[in-house]
């Protein structure tokens, strides 16, 4: 039994180990793609290079995992298409065009009210019932969203930008509950392998028939008052905020869960507002500090309850 208790505490350990890697990876793409749209990169084309070179990183590992068990990828074929159609492309896509339209951290802070929709979700469907604590941190997390959001200090809020974060939120919402499942025994490296992939050709796809405009400069962008070759952030968002991110996302869920690994993902939202700052210079004021610190209790209180 105290085996069995150990064995367990050792996997959410690992598992948030995980979850908070893959936030921090997240948390960079806003910073890294909104230096590229100030040099003349539209949406589209920076959420298909940085999807294309994270399926390049990450697919020799799928196709070791799957180990020439290639009937699991038929058996789940439309996890594989949901996960990449919502979890990547509609997600990644959704969430570039919200930040041509407002800040990285009002954008990212609609798209993570996605742990709520999580909950109602496992709930509805499986019956698990949240507690009174991961109620109660979620409760905390909110208020910390709200105050970093910073809606009485006069952040202009775009519609049309939140739509579009709107839209990410399902993807992100989608990226937990299906990456959490392991039902049908397709391992993670080739569902992210395979997600990566689909959407990859799919936003491809779009962009040959001209529903999704494809638009990229040479330009360098700028970061931190320096000027860097237009490849590297192209090149991080690819291997840190796409392969990197999506893999350890989907083990931390595996160990995790779907709810708390959604919320400890509510870390991305800090992580990005720091980001900002420290590449694009947009200084996150002392309200929204404390709305940091506030998430911070927030997800701790859920992992508490989620016990």
């Amino acid at each position: 039994m105290t085996t069995l208790a150990l064995g367990r505490a050792d996997a959410r350990a690992a598992g948030l180990a995980l979850a908070v890697a893959s936030a921090i990876s997240f948390s960079l793409s806003g910073a890294l793609a909104s230096g590229l749209l100030e040099t003349g990169w539209s949406p589209g084309a920076v959420v298909l290079v940085r999807i294309a070179l994270g399926a390049l990183v990450v697919a020799p590992a799928g196709v070791r995992a799957l180990r020439g068990q290639w009937s699991l990828v038929r058996r789940n074929a439309g996890r594989v298409l949901l996960y990449g159609a919502l979890a990547v492309a509609g997600a990644q896509l959704a969430y570039f065009y919200a930040i041509q339209r407002m800040p990285v951290g009002p954008a990212l802070l609609v798209e993570y009210t996605s742990p709520a929709a999580v909950v109602a979700w496992m709930w509805a469907r499986h019956g698990q019932r949240p507690g009174r604590l991961t109620l109660g941190g979620a409760a905390v997390a909110a208020v910390g969203l709200l105050l970093v959001l910073d809606l009485l200090g006069g952040t202009h809020l775009d519609p049309v930008g939140i739509a579009w974060a709107l839209g990410a939120m399902v993807g992100a919402a989608t990226f937990f509950v299906v990456g959490s499942s392991t039902s049908g025994g397709l391992p993670p490296l080739a569902l992210v392998a395979g997600g990566l992939t689909v959407g990859g050709a799919l936003l491809g796809l779009a962009g040959l028939v001209g529903v999704l405009p494809l638009t990229a400069t040479a330009t360098s962008p700028v970061y931190g008052g320096a000027a860097v070759p237009w490849w590297l952030p192209l090149l991080g968002l690819g291997v840190v905020t796409a392969g990197l991110a999506y893999v350890t996302g989907v083990l931390a869920a595996r160990r995790l869960g779907a709810r708390l690994a959604s919320f400890v993902g509510l870390l991305e939202v800090v992580a990005a507002v720091l980001f900002a700052w420290l590449l694009l210079g947009q200084l996150p004021t002392p309200v929204q500090l404390l709305g940091g610190v506030l998430v911070l209790a927030g997800v701790a209180a859920v992992q508490a309850g989620e016990r």
